[in-house]
């Protein structure tokens, strides 16, 4: 949307609201609803402020201590919000709304924050530029549906809820067929928000689908992957349905991925991409990117997989990789490659779907370029079952493991600088912490009566 559309809208009353947000640690969207006059002729030019505590929150909300970035010892300020007008787009989900992202600007330096995951994304991208390419990139993501509205899933403790679907529809043209009244819904939603559809399917669980839009740069897909997130929950919400983007919802089925595909590209007028080399071959750059990407994938596993529930995907035969290894167009793989010529690309299988996309297309090419500037070469290809190809190595097993090898590697801080390393280290081992003091359903069946 240009801004002379959202003044023409906001002129005639179809438009009186803007969001104005942007993505925390969790890629979760923050921010505040104004009043369209008042953004157009106020905040467009001015941007917003909200308290920089909100990059020291957990999940809960609370103010965590520990963080250098802004404590209670510093009184919690504000940051800058500053609109990304390349964002600006209609919130087709809900009725006359728009949305714009923003950058997380220091309100002193007048720089951005650092440690914001849009920041992060930001930079990486400005370092491939200055060696002339530009990266795409596209996100598939995957979700589980349930007739129960978040409320209830809420009060019901999120157990013995009740599936949209109720056997496995993989590709399954009838299953999908029935939950038309929500995908079909979010498909057309995005799609009228600026968001390009590509499609939907039935996935190997139940009541479980994908739905996926075309790739783009790696900054705008990554916003477009929050704002898909967080418009199809909204929009579950006003059906009285939920989705969740757990990476593992159901210790019996299948986990939700977020399969990245990533290629790069000459930054120029016709670009071309620079994985494919004259008559069909592969180029250097991405043996080179893919040595990279897969050099630093244990030590920046934190950016595919942030959560404690992350590593519960990573199971032999599940569909998720639990090797860091590649092969061509071999689903059991970490790393498999797709496509040929001008479509050539890599598709990591690691991250879930509860993956911060700033955070893990920031490490995928902070790693891939890497790999370029030192040649660094891959493993050699796998081919067949590589869940059993007990050479390569593993992707760690836990938030815990993987937030300590995140810490102390000399590689992470190299690539993403230590006040980044230093505070999602502490952000991570919060999240673990929490996790080792909560008493969960599983402990209280196991040993409430039989210890």
């Amino acid at each position: 949307m240009q801004i002379s559309e959202l003044k023409t809208m906001t002129d005639s009353g179809e438009v009186d609201t803007v969001i104005v947000g942007f993505t925390d640690h969790y890629g979760r969207l923050m921010g505040k609803r104004f009043d369209a006059g008042f953004f157009v002729s106020n905040a467009l030019d001015e941007g917003t402020h909200a308290c920089d505590y909100l990059l020291t929150v957990d999940m809960e909300m609370d103010p965590v201590e520990g963080y250098s970035y802004s404590n209670w010892q510093s009184g919690y300020g504000d940051f800058h919000l500053v609109p990304d007008l390349d964002t600006l787009t209609l919130a087709a989900w809900t009725s006359r709304t728009a949305l714009v992202l923003c950058d997380v600007v220091d309100n002193s330096s007048h720089s951005l924050v650092d440690i914001a995951p849009r920041s992060m994304l930001r930079r990486q991208v400005d370092a491939l530029a200055t060696e002339g390419y530009r990266a795409a990139a596209a996100s598939e993501l995957e979700f589980y549906l349930y007739r129960e509205s978040y409320r209830s899933a809420h009060q019901k403790g999120y157990a013995g809820l009740e599936s949209a679907g109720w056997y496995v529809e993989d590709y399954h043209l009838l299953q999908g067929a029935r939950v038309e009244d929500y995908v079909g819904a979010a498909r057309r939603a995005l799609a009228a928000s600026g968001i390009p559809v590509e499609n939907s399917k039935g996935e190997a669980a139940i009541g479980q689908h994908e739905l996926n839009v075309r790739y783009a740069d790696a900054l705008t897909m990554a916003d477009r992957h929050s704002v898909m997130k967080h418009a199809m929950k909204e929009l579950a919400d006003s059906q009285g349905v939920s989705v969740t983007f757990m990476a593992k919802p159901d210790a019996a089925q299948p986990g939700n991925s977020c399969h990245i595909h990533l290629s790069l590209w000459t930054d120029e007028e016709e670009p071309s991409n620079v994985f494919a080399a004259p008559g069909g071959e592969r180029s250097d750059e991405f043996r080179w990117f893919l040595g990279g990407w897969m050099r630093h994938a244990a030590d920046l596993m934190v950016c595919y997989a942030p959560t404690v529930n992350s590593y519960k995907r990573y199971q032999n035969q599940s569909w998720a990789p639990t090797r860091i290894a590649w092969s061509t167009d071999n689903r059991t793989a970490g790393f498999r490659i797709v496509g040929a010529g001008s479509s050539l690309r890599i598709e990591n299988r690691i991250p879930g779907a509860d993956v911060n996309p700033h955070l893990a297309y920031a490490a995928a090419i902070a790693s891939g370029l890497d790999g370029i500037r030192n040649r660094i070469e891959p493993d050699d290809e796998l081919e067949g079952d590589v869940y059993s190809a007990t050479a390569s190595a593993t992707v760690p097993s836990t938030l815990h493991q993987a937030t300590a090898r995140f810490s102390e590697s000399a590689d992470a801080r190299r690539l993403l600088g230590d006040e980044v390393v230093d505070h999602y280290t502490h952000h991570f081992s919060t999240e673990v912490a929490a996790s080792e003091a909560a008493v969960t359903d599983w402990e209280k069946s196991r040993y409430f009566e039989r210890i």
